[in-house]
């Protein structure tokens, strides 16, 4: 005879209890605000939406075992509620609150008699393992070469820029771009003729998309920067404090009310893990040296003064897997100052720049790690570029390819080298 024996808890009623391994896995997620389980079943936990009170059975034996997971990782943002119905948990009475409100946790309760009631076997956070491969490539869109063009440039993952590509979509400048999806990005608003409340998606192969009829106030010089773990995204400010919300699906989402000052012509960039930051800026009157953090969940917390000299029309990326950079813009005159962001979100003192100071620029992550700043004004529109190393390191022009041209958007994608 083969095979493995496993150890099997004999109950009162004389029913042999199923082991863990034995368990029957109940297929679908509950997301219900309630739910009533049972013995012997495991359940996936998902509250995403909601917190979800657990009902246990009235009765049990011992031995009797159910297993609950956190199915998305966020029990530490919605709790689970244990109702034990009358019996008691860990030796107390159910009049008593047991709640769990760790993200990853996964719990194993067996019961065991009158007196101690339901007992946790185990109570584990699984850490969270799995890590977002970087984007890879870039890709740099749109702007203005003397009218509004539709045109991109593709940048490989050596931050080589391809030739141009005719566009794709309603020509158009003041947009803003970021990554979604992972391994996506997309374009939106802007103006030409007007305001645009309009987006283009961009596949994971850098093929943009025809218009999306936008959702949200028409504007343009705004901002746009992923965040969190699932590949959402957030357009922000642009003359008003608003933004919205992308989906892991590029689907962008009704205007939110947002703290921080109403701006327009800032910059953004992913820092830490999951969060990001938007700085600088122009308020109508004048530049502006201040930043706003944004979460993990995709909210805005309120002004914080800047360091570094004011100023607009600048870019940003990320760099280095967690911190990010802000590069170049308009104080009154043509810049090429730059300035550091940690992986906690500090912006770091003036760094006199490298490279031909230019305004209303675009820059993207690449090759995993580095960044780069390409496009904008210097006078007249240019196609140069500057890269970033993962130290954050601004390196000489290097004359770009593709239409000299200003007021254009970029931004990372693909997994793929």
């Amino acid at each position: 005879m083969s095979g493995t024996v496993t150890s099997n808890t004999l109950r009162s009623s004389g029913v042999i209890a199923a082991t863990a391994a034995g368990l029957n896995w109940v297929s679908t997620p509950v997301t219900a605000s309630t739910v009533t389980v049972e013995s012997g079943n495991g359940y996936w936990i998902n509250t995403t939406s909601n917190a979800i009170t657990i009902t246990l059975p009235s009765s049990a034996e011992k031995g009797d075992q159910i297993i609950l997971i956190d199915y998305l990782r966020t029990w530490g943002t919605n709790k689970i509620i244990i109702d034990s119905n009358g019996l008691n948990y860990q030796g107390e009475a159910d009049s008593f609150i047991v709640e769990y409100t760790t993200s990853g946790q996964s719990l194993n309760i067996v019961y065991s008699d009158a007196t101690k009631g339901w007992i946790p076997l185990d109570d584990d956070v699984a850490a969270f393992e799995p890590v977002q491969p970087p984007t890879q490539r870039a890709i740099f869109g749109y702007g203005n070469s003397g009218s509004v063009t539709a045109i991109t440039n593709l940048v490989n993952s050596s931050g080589v820029i391809a030739a141009d590509v005719t566009g794709v979509g309603t020509a158009r400048q003041d947009l803003a771009a970021t990554g979604y999806g992972g391994d996506k990005a997309i374009f939106a608003y802007g103006q030409a003729s007007g305001e645009k409340s309009m987006s283009n998606l961009v596949n994971n192969l850098g093929v943009v998309a025809a218009d999306v009829t936008g959702v949200g106030t028409a504007r343009n010089g705004m901002a746009a920067v992923e965040y969190g773990s699932s590949g959402q995204a957030v357009f922000s400010y642009g003359g008003v404090a608003i933004s919205n919300l992308v989906s892991s699906s590029g689907v962008i989402a009704t205007n939110t009310s947002i703290a921080g000052t109403a701006r327009h012509y800032l910059g953004a960039c992913r820092y830490g893990t999951g969060t990001g930051i938007f700085a600088y800026g122009y308020d109508g009157s004048n530049g502006l040296s201040m930043s706003n953090l944004l979460s993990n969940t995709g909210v805005i917390a309120s002004d914080v003064s800047g360091v570094g000299t004011a100023r607009w029309d600048l870019a940003a990326t990320e760099f280095g897997g967690d911190k990010g950079i802000f590069g170049y813009g308009d104080t009154g005159s043509t810049s090429s100052l730059t300035n550091l962001v940690s992986n906690v979100g500090i912006i770091a003192a003036d760094v006199s720049g490298v490279g031909t100071a230019r305004k209303v620029l675009a820059a993207a992550s690449y090759g995993g790690d580095k960044g780069v700043f390409a496009y904008g004004d210097t006078g007249s529109s240019t196609s140069l570029k500057n890269l970033v190393s993962n130290t954050g390191v601004v390196a000489a022009d290097v004359t770009g390819v593709g239409t000299a041209r200003q007021h254009l958007a970029a931004a990372g994608f693909s997994f793929s080298t």
